[in-house]
């Protein structure tokens, strides 16, 4: 079993998926797309470090802010720990509002065009002569 709880910024989810989590035996895995970086503390709505210590938190604080965090290694490290959660005997609680984190992991992601070297040459040929 796999609890998936999503909403608007600063409605009340992370205080009720620790909540749950305590009651259930569960740990959270944030499925939000500004609390995996480190440093961005303001802004994100990011537990602080005492909610987080109430609950094993995964996925926050885990790239820089210079370093790439797309969905497809959202979904890589969300399978990584909801795999290693459930092994503990623990229900995975997937907690955030970015809607494309949540849906490449309830049905994947769509698969994305292969690059075409012409049509990046031509759009580098514009940018050149100065039409982009």
């Amino acid at each position: 079993m796999i609890l998936v709880l999503t909403g608007p910024t600063a409605s009340g989810k992370t205080r009720f998926a620790i909540e749950v989590a305590e009651r259930i035996g569960g740990e959270i895995v944030s499925a939000d797309s500004m609390q995996v970086y480190r440093h961005l503390d303001i802004g994100t709505a990011k537990p602080p470090p005492a909610e987080r210590a109430r609950v094993p938190h995964h996925l926050i604080d885990v790239a820089d802010p210079d370093e790439p965090f797309h969905a497809a290694r959202f979904l890589k490290e969300a399978d990584r720990a909801i795999a290693a959660i459930a092994a503990r005997g623990l229900v995975p609680i997937v907690c955030g509002g970015t809607a494309l984190y949540v849906k490449a992991l309830l049905h994947g992601l769509a698969p994305a065009p292969g690059r075409d070297p012409a049509v990046r040459a031509e759009l580098e040929a514009r940018w050149d002569r100065g039409e982009a």
